[in-house]
């Protein structure tokens, strides 16, 4: 959530800025603003409310420097508005900050050092600028010194970019918890939240660790830990370029990534299998999961869904127990566990906060750990003990739809791998790249009938307050996904349910003209049954639309999709359904890629 840039050391530093926040928008768009200042002049700090448009207005041909910081928030102290967008400045205005996370003491630095002080605003960032501030002037210490004091004191997540107006070409940074890297340039240093910001710049960059406080200028990087101890750190090259992070010819970010999934299907082939088709999951990963007795999927939002639909294929296969957690619950409320348990982390970004809490505590206890994702040496990637790669490219709408076929589609080599080396018979009838190739071509069947799908949204989707996803077994799993898009890109109040469980209650909801969505894949034990569900809801005025695999079909159905095995089902049976939340948000007129109160990167618990 929220996104950071800096520069040290450019000219053309308020274009970077600029062009590095339009970037990292997904990250948060209820506010933005910059802060640019160069060695000759007072520097000048623009903010304005609403997008990264909004604030390029404001911004005169004046605004220029050799340094700066700039940030686009997502609001979580303090509602969007002008007061409580960031840069922030402390009480005398020689120090100015961004910042990402939650600092959750912020009220008792407040009352403990604060009590004399006037704020803007109503954020946490500003307690924390105005305290750099006190105890350069109460304790007479350096910008250096106050900004790593203040990191002692302040407890929570943050990733902080410090500009001190005594020394224009210097920036300070530090982090914990929440995302930010060194970006090297041409003679210049840049820092930000996701090296996409800073990739047509650069591609070299540098970590930074938790705890660590970091002195930027355009010549030096000089990385300090806890212990105010110098750093030695090597950069790494970053596998972008600017044609991963644009939208092309694509309206929407959204339509462009549901139509690379075919081709995520067959990268994920590639790399997780040779050229004979034997899968090539790293043996270390799957020797460490036979050891185990259960398989825990932690995770979050989509991923979290993702888990769910992998489920029957990790069981089916690996012939181990596997059960789901909420990240957020068990980063505070662990269950029982069994006596060999193995974490598996799902996330796009690989910096779900929530995520991570579990995660320390699973290294606590000696859990071993592999975390699947999209970003390559994300907290959760180097925290793990292991990582699967997603390979899926940038994810840039807040609607993860690539990253969760991804993740079900990475898995289900993982199971491969583990059912091949305990000898499982299921596992050794499952070939997964011929299997993934006839995904590919199902999801390219269903890509091809967008206008029969955008048909079929307009009068259903288009003025509703409800709608419900209905499912049995996988295709279940696939409406608690299907319903979380169509919810938070058309604003649609949508659940999705277990089709046998309507009768139980949820039916009472149902009234006339009521969308309900009903998934059929080619499951002859239960699809008779969704089918009697459908009967129900018909019966109490529902308009109803079914999506239906081939063998399944009936004559009447509306979206028809070619069968694929029963493990990978989930893969191709959402793909419908990330049209229809697409067309159900451009019909409403609604930002497709940019939902309200939304961000991509959850970095904060």
């Amino acid at each position: 959530m929220c996104g950071i840039v800096g520069v040290v050391g450019s000219k053309n530093t308020r274009d970077i800025l600029m062009q590095g926040l339009e970037k990292l928008e997904y990250r948060g768009y209820d506010s933005a603003g910059i802060y640019v200042t160069d060695p000759t002049q007072d520097g000048k700090l623009i903010k304005s409310v609403g997008r990264i448009a909004d604030l390029r207005e404001k911004i005169g041909i004046d605004v220029a420097g050799t340094a700066g910081i700039g940030h686009t928030r997502w609001a979580t102290h303090g509602k969007p508005s002008e007061k409580n967008a960031h840069p922030h400045t402390s009480s005398d205005a020689r120090f100015v900050l961004v910042h990402n996370g939650v600092i959750e003491n912020y009220l008792e630095i407040k009352n403990d050092y604060l009590a004399n002080d006037s704020f803007n605003g109503e954020t946490d960032t500003e307690i924390a600028v105005h305290l750099i501030a006190a105890l350069v002037k109460n304790e007479g210490l350096s910008a250096f010194d106050a900004f790593q004091k203040a990191l002692t004191i302040i407890k929570g997540s943050y990733a902080f970019a410090l500009m001190d107006r005594t020394e224009p070409d210097v920036i300070y940074v530090a982090k914990n918890k929440s995302p930010l890297l060194i970006g090297l340039g041409d003679g210049y240093n840049m820092v930000c939240s996701d090296a996409m910001a800073m990739i047509r710049e650069t591609s070299e960059f540098m970590e930074i660790h938790d705890k660590e406080l970091v002195v930027l200028t355009k010549d030096l990087v000089e990385i300090h830990d806890a212990a105010g101890q110098s750093v030695s750190r090597d950069s790494y090259t970053a596998e972008l370029d600017l044609s991963d992070i644009g939208k092309g010819t694509y309206p929407f970010y959204m339509l462009k990534e549901i139509d690379e999934q075919p081709t995520v299907m067959r990268k994920l082939s590639q790399v997780y299998a040779d050229a004979t088709g034997n899968v090539t999951v790293d043996s270390e990963i799957t020797k460490s999961l036979i050891a185990a007795d259960r398989l825990y999927i932690i995770a979050a939002g989509t991923s979290y869904n993702a888990g769910y639909a992998s489920k029957f294929l990790l069981e089916e296969l690996t012939e181990k127990p596997v059960e789901l957690g909420i990240a957020s619950e068990w980063g505070y409320n662990m269950p029982r566990l069994s006596e060999k348990p193995f974490f598996i982390f799902l996330s796009q970004s690989g910096e779900t906060a929530d995520s991570r809490q579990v995660l320390v505590k699973a290294n606590e206890l000696g859990i071993p750990s592999l975390t699947v994702t999209n970003v390559p040496g994300s907290t959760l990637s180097r925290e793990a003990n292991f990582t699967m790669l997603l390979h899926a490219g940038p994810e840039i709408a807040v609607a993860s739809t690539k990253a969760y076929t991804a993740q079900i589609a990475a898995l289900a080599f993982l199971a491969k791998a583990v059912g091949s080396e305990i000898k499982n018979g299921k596992a050794a009838k499952f070939d997964v790249v011929h299997e993934l190739s006839i995904v590919a071509q199902s999801i390219e069947a269903t890509l091809s009938e967008k206008a029969l799908i955008e048909s079929k949204v307009a009068g259903l989707l288009e003025t509703t307050r409800n709608a419900f996803y209905i499912g049995r077994g996988q295709d279940y799993y696939v409406a608690m996904e299907a319903s979380l898009k169509l919810k938070e890109i058309s604003y649609i109040q949508c659940e999705g349910f277990a089709a046998g469980e309507l009768k139980h209650g949820t039916i009472a909801l149902i009234e006339e003209n009521t969308p309900v969505l009903a998934l059929i894949s080619n499951n002859a034990k239960v699809s008779a049954h969704t089918r009697g569900n459908i009967s129900e809801v018909v019966a109490r005025g529902a308009n109803v639309i079914t999506i239906v695999e081939q063998d399944a079909a009936i004559l009447g159905d509306d979206i028809i999709i070619n069968n694929v095995h029963p493990y990978l089902s989930s893969i191709s049976m959402v793909i419908p359904t990330q049209l229809i939340a697409y067309y159900a948000s451009l019909h409403r007129g609604l930002d497709v890629d940019k939902p309200r109160n939304l961000a991509k990167s959850v970095t904060v618990e």
